[in-house]
């Protein structure tokens, strides 16, 4: 199992909620670590706007794959492929980019979490097991506040 990040760069909160409700991820064939995708794997969402935060995770119910013509048509924009989710839990409380990076690297002495922090480059992250728990963790602390 893997670990990813699925970073919203384009859009907002809304949006990425109408993908998780959906139960769907929409991702181009040139999206980086695209075809590395695979059932089970375990994803964080991000949303680059407005605030840079985590608002969920989910589980990859397939890997990377065109989608049929149904699927596209349920897809919010239309996208032609991507992945079908499983397992979505959407948080009412986000996670700020900020905190996680203090989190996962608090001397922050770790050059690529610090390059991360100024926002993600791509719309596929991959990341440490590590990683992806401590946001989860902060995803239950803002839950119990």
């Amino acid at each position: 199992m893997n670990h990813f990040i699925f970073n919203l760069s384009e859009g907002n909160r809304e949006q990425a909620v109408s993908f998780l409700r959906a139960g769907m991820w929409a991702l181009g064939r040139d999206e980086r670590h695209c075809e590395s995708l695979i059932p089970g794997d375990r994803i964080l969402i991000h949303v680059a706007r407005p605030r840079c935060e985590f608002i969920g995770r989910a589980e990859l119910a397939t890997g990377f794959r065109d989608w049929t013509a149904s699927e596209t048509a349920a897809c919010p924009g239309g996208r032609p492929s991507g992945v079908l989710l499983a397992g979505v839990e959407e948080w009412p409380n986000a996670v700020s980019l900020d905190a996680a990076v203090q989190r996962i690297d608090p001397t922050a002495s770790n050059p690529l979490v610090q390059g991360n922090a100024a926002g993600f480059r791509s719309g596929v992250v991959r990341i440490a097991a590590e990683e992806y728990a401590a946001v989860v963790a902060l995803s239950r602390e803002a839950k119990k506040k």
